[in-house]
This record gives structure tokens, C-alpha cells and sequence, in this order.
């Protein structure tokens, strides 16, 4: 979802069109149970074995971009007329539906103003809300109560553990536009194994949550701003159990998110600093791979990339470049 989040961020700012496709019949082009030989197409060049590199897109001349996921597929690109043509290139050898302009793309709804986007996902959250009887309860606040502290095996068990995994499985995927509920979802993720009572109360808590505003997403705006901006932080030591920290982190493109993310941390931190530096640590990793997605969708980048930290001692640590260089990270990343 970020790279299709960078996507649709990128075409809004270089007012490209996005169109959106359907392969008509998609399970006749399943899985083949013969011997298949094929060839590397032109632009594609042998790096090492197992691997493919793309070759450098010339910053002049035109582009097309195809995003695909099973049977739906977003066109995108600088000149419509070459979009025409890989269409009926695309519609002779897989028979596909044109859609027009992208408006709802794997549970995002898409809605177009003068400054931009609005995505979201109103109408999963208004299901979600009625499958799980939600729909005339009162709304909440916050996402979650903060008086309450939830433990693994505290409250009674759950006559059937696979409600609460349902739950949690579609709450996951409305983090995809909703980022204010990603750390409680996170949270509510860590009682798969031993459910109770208190752990159901606190996720139909999330749920009463998103009532308030079923349509609430993130909005694209359509300035020409390609700066992008890293935030990260964490709770340290905040799982009574394990003592692990969580770290959290959310990248702009201009003043728009296209990734976030709140996990726990795999390892115990000693103290603050280590939490801090793990954070920022996760979030250079999606930075790397988030400037070559970027780089390759022809977007302005200027290197080095700032990284936003509140804890000083962390920064300290992070301007020592003998570790960075051996990585050549330090053309890339900057923390501030």
C-alpha cells in the first residue's frame, strides 16, 4: 500500500491522470503446471543470479507507469495517448474492463477537490461498523481509553478467539488510510495467543472510535512541494510483560503522509537512547527503499533526506558517520 500510496501522491502532483483497469476473467490466467521459457524484456538488465535491476528512466520524454494487484490494475503516466495504446495493447491479450478515472482501488475511495485527494475508506469502516454491530453505538474520542491497561491474561476467556482475530485482521487493513489508529492496532495485535474479555472491549473501543468519522483519511494536496520528511519516536519499555519498546514513524511526501508504522521493537532497549536509535534505525531502512521507488516514479529528490528525532542523545550517536559510511547511507539520510 505505500508504494501505491506514492503513486497516487506522485501523479497528484505532477497532475497526471490515473486510470483504472479490470482483467475480465483473471483466474484463467492462474498458475501454469508446465515448463514455461522466458525471456528478459527490453529494459531490464542480469545484475547478479536471482536478481533484476531496472534500468535509469531518461528524465526527458514520456512515461507509463502500470500498478498491479491480482485483477486490478492503475495506469498511469506524462501523455495519454501512449496510456491509449498499452490499454488496447493490454485489452487484445487479457479481454479488460476500463474504468475510468481512479475512484476505488482496493478499499480506497478516492475523492477529487481543486488542492488535491481525499483518500479514505468510508465505505469499509461503515461495513466494518455494521458486521460488528456498531453502527447506532456511541462514539468515542480516542482510540483507546488510556485508564486502561491491558494484560495478557488478565479478564475472562473468549468463547471464540477467531471474532477477536477477524476484528483485528480488518482493523490492520483500515491502517492503510487511518493512520491515528495504527499504534492501537498495533497494541490489540500482541493478544492473538490468550484472548479475554478486556482485550474485545478495547478493540469495539477502536471501533466506536471510527464512528465518529467514518469518512476521516489522509489528504493529497497538488502543490509542486517533493520534499520528503521522516518523524520517528518511541515508547520505551512500554509492554509490562517483555519490557520491549515500540517504535513508531510516519514519511511525508510534501505536507502528505504515504508511510507510517507502529511495531514493537524485536529486542529489549537498555535505555531511552537505544529505543530512540532503534526507531530511527526502522525508519532510514524504509527511507532507502522508499527514495528508489520514488527516484524510479521520476520524483525531484533532494538528497539527503531529513530525519526529524526528539532525543538528543540519539542524534549525537547518529551524526557518528563511521558506521553510516560503511553503508554508504550518508548521501542518502540526515537526522536531525
Amino acid at each position: 500500500m505505500t508504494t501505491i500510496r506514492a503513486l497516487i501522491a506522485t501523479t497528484v502532483k505532477k497532475k497526471w491522470q490515473v486510470l483504472q483497469l479490470d482483467v475480465n476473467n483473471a483466474f484463467l490466467h492462474g498458475d501454469l503446471h508446465e515448463e514455461v521459457y522466458m525471456e528478459i524484456p527490453p529494459g531490464l538488465v542480469v545484475d547478479s543470479p536471482g536478481l533484476v535491476q531496472v534500468e535509469q528512466v531518461p528524465s526527458e520524454g514520456s512515461v507509463v507507469f502500470v500498478a498491479i494487484y491480482v485483477d486490478d490494475v492503475l495506469v498511469t503516466g506524462t501523455h495519454l495517448q501512449e496510456i491509449e495504446s498499452l490499454k488496447t495493447f493490454l485489452h487484445s491479450t487479457f479481454k479488460i474492463k476500463d474504468l475510468g478515472r481512479l475512484h476505488y482501488f482496493l478499499g480506497l475511495e478516492i475523492q477529487y477537490t481543486e488542492k488535491g485527494i481525499l483518500m479514505s475508506q468510508r465505505k469499509f469502516t461503515i461495513d466494518l461498523l455494521r458486521v460488528f454491530g456498531c453502527i447506532d453505538c456511541p462514539s468515542m474520542t480516542s482510540p483507546m481509553d488510556p485508564s486502561v491497561k491491558l494484560k495478557a491474561n488478565k479478564g475472562a476467556p473468549l468463547p471464540d478467539p477467531s471474532y477477536y482475530r477477524k476484528l483485528i485482521g480488518k482493523l490492520n487493513f483500515l491502517t492503510n488510510t487511518r493512520l491515528d489508529i495504527a499504534y492501537s492496532v498495533q497494541h490489540l495485535s500482541q493478544f492473538m495467543k490468550s484472548l479475554r474479555e478486556p482485550h474485545l472491549k478495547a478493540a469495539y473501543h477502536v471501533l466506536r472510535y471510527l464512528k465518529g468519522d467514518p469518512s476521516l483519511g489522509i489528504f493529497i494536496n497538488n502543490n509542486a512541494d517533493y520534499g520528503v520528511n521522516a518523524f520517528c519516536d518511541s515508547d520505551w519499555a512500554t509492554c509490562s510483560k517483555s519490557r520491549k519498546s515500540v517504535s513508531g514513524y510516519i514519511v511525508l511526501l510534501g505536507t502528505s503522509p504515504i508511510s507510517w508504522k507502529s511495531k514493537k521493537q524485536s529486542t529489549i532497549s537498555l535505555s531511552s537512547t537505544e529505543a530512540e536509535y532503534r526507531s530511527a534505525r526502522m525508519v532510514v531502512g524504509e527511507l532507502v527503499w522508499l527514495a528508489r521507488l520514488l527516484n524510479e516514479l521520476t520524483v525531484p529528490l533532494a538528497l539527503p533526506i531529513p530525519i526529524f528525532c526528539d532525543s538528543q542523545a540519539t542524534l549525537h550517536i547518529a551524526r557518528n558517520l563511521c558506521s553510516m559510511n560503511e553503508r554508504n547511507i550518508s548521501k542518502w539520510i540526515v537526522i536531525l
